[in-house]
């Protein structure tokens, strides 16, 4: 009777350690968020710097200027509940609802696509931005491709900042975001199948670029068009050139640091006094700076690589000071004047204005 009621309790605690082992494995709808990579948009990264300017004199630069990314958890990746608890109750992950981070109906490459057109995008407001406070303004406007489609027809042929000066014998009116609105209209008005002759500018050079077109859906009207696969963007043009280089990082929002990095390199001013500083914010032509996600992650990664100093958009400083590292002053900034502002204090020995 003993024996039979130990080999009963044996079972049922197995059966209880099965349950327990196949309810910490049940996936749940979540993705994690992790401090990422920080680089110095000051230096290079992979041997290549991150800023390059020809046709304008530069100056030795002395600090650092840490633009800091987050880390995804894939759109694949089925996170046990166990990993999402362990999330919730650490300083250094964030775990949020999956659709926060990939919106239904969005594939992974469609999310990098956009990442990366958003990444191009920011680019070119830093570039307008960082010059427009030096009061150095526009000459004219480029239409250029700013992401391309893996697999597409474009792909192994076009090059990301690219300029498109026709396409099919039709010159392209390079004001605003007519150019845009022109290179698509002139692709999309061709059989699929058939292929589109570009005449682009790579590197200062004139060449001429045959893609065969594919099938593709209007997003408005749903009707089956030609497309090469590229998405497209307006540049600002200046008289000297300004060249961004970062593979494998997505999204607008280093556009602050690379605008502060563009002033340090083309004036005479050392903005950083020697500091490790980070920061992040979106940044429109205008100088504007504006909120971004994951902030608490990336005070975390600007830590981590050595930053003291901090410059966050005004709209972050709460979220950002909830869980904020030892050792890192949170400055609130709003423009990109702000920031220079701040810098400025720093070099002076005076606090700047804090979250």
């Amino acid at each position: 009777m003993l024996r039979r009621r130990t080999i009963t309790l044996s079972v049922s605690a197995v059966l209880l350690l099965g349950f327990g082992v196949g309810t910490a494995l049940q996936p749940v709808p979540y993705a994690q968020e992790t401090p990422g990579p920080t680089f110095d948009v000051l230096g290079s990264y992979e041997n290549t710097p991150l800023i390059t300017i020809s046709g304008h004199p530069t100056f030795p630069t002395t600090g650092q200027l840490r633009m800091v990314t987050v880390g995804v958890s894939a759109e694949s990746y089925q996170m046990p509940i166990t990993a999402a608890i362990q999330g919730w109750l650490s300083s250094d992950q964030s775990i949020l609802p999956k659709e926060v981070i990939y919106p239904p109906n969005t594939t992974q490459q469609q999310s990098d696509t956009q990442n990366a057109v958003e990444f191009s995008d920011s680019q070119n407001e830093a570039v307008t931005a960082a010059l427009g406070a030096l009061g150095i303004k526009p000459s004219g406007v480029a239409t250029e491709v700013a992401a391309i489609t893996p697999g597409s027809p474009a792909d192994g042929k076009l090059q990301v900042g690219d300029q498109i000066d026709s396409v099919d014998g039709t010159a392209i009116v390079q004001t605003g975001t007519n150019g845009i609105n022109q290179v698509r209209s002139l692709v999309e008005a061709l059989t699929p199948g058939k292929p589109a002759t570009f005449v682009i500018t790579r590197d200062g050079k004139k060449q001429t670029i045959v893609a065969t077109t594919a099938s593709g859906t209007d997003s408005t009207t749903g009707k089956t068009v030609a497309v090469v696969g590229v998405s497209l963007e307006s540049e600002n043009l200046f008289p000297f050139t300004v060249d961004i280089q970062l593979n494998g990082v997505g999204g607008p929002s280093a556009g602050m640091m690379f605008a502060l990095g563009i002033i340090d390199k083309i004036t005479n001013e050392n903005l950083t006094g020697g500091r490790i500083i980070a920061g992040t914010g979106t940044i429109d032509g205008s100088g504007n700076v504006g909120a971004i996600g994951g902030i608490q992650m990336k005070t975390q990664g600007a830590r981590r690589d050595g930053a003291t100093v901090f410059l966050a958009p005004a709209a972050n400083c709460a979220e950002a000071k909830a869980n904020l590292p030892a050792g890192l002053e949170l400055v609130s900034v709003n423009t990109l004047q702000d920031a220079l502002n701040a810098l400025a204090d720093l070099r002076a020995g005076k606090t700047p204005p804090l979250c």
